[in-house]
């Protein structure tokens, strides 16, 4: 039996802390379903709202008059609401057209402000 001691120790202080990496682990993720449980759309929609926002940024990013650094996009149930200062109402109009173009998109808010550079 003595001879096992040191074994059943290494096996419990294994035990412990791969327990405590499995709680953070877990814990990590937990913040996550709280997020979504939570929030009031179906997780369908949450992630559809996700591909939207995705979209339009990609597009912005991509695109020489918008500068995708200045404008925030949020959505909520297709519903897209854009926010931030851009140079020029040419700017102003591109982003709201760029947002309104993405499939999904049901309405365009847009909270943009010209504010030259």
């Amino acid at each position: 039996m003595k001879r096992n001691i040191p074994f059943l120790v290494v096996l419990i202080f294994s035990i412990v802390f791969s327990s405590g990496c499995a709680l953070l682990l877990v814990g990590g993720a937990g913040a996550g379903g709280y997020y979504v449980g939570k929030d009031k759309r179906p997780v369908g929609q949450i992630a559809e709202d996700a591909r939207i926002t995705a979209e339009i940024n990609r597009q912005y990013i991509a695109d020489s008059v918008v500068s995708a650094r200045k404008v925030d996009v949020d959505t909520y149930m297709g519903v897209v609401t854009l926010w931030g200062n851009l140079p020029s109402r040419k700017a102003v109009d591109r982003a709201v057209s760029i947002a309104e173009s993405v499939k999904g998109v049901i309405k365009v808010i847009s909270k943009l402000k010209v504010i030259p550079d």
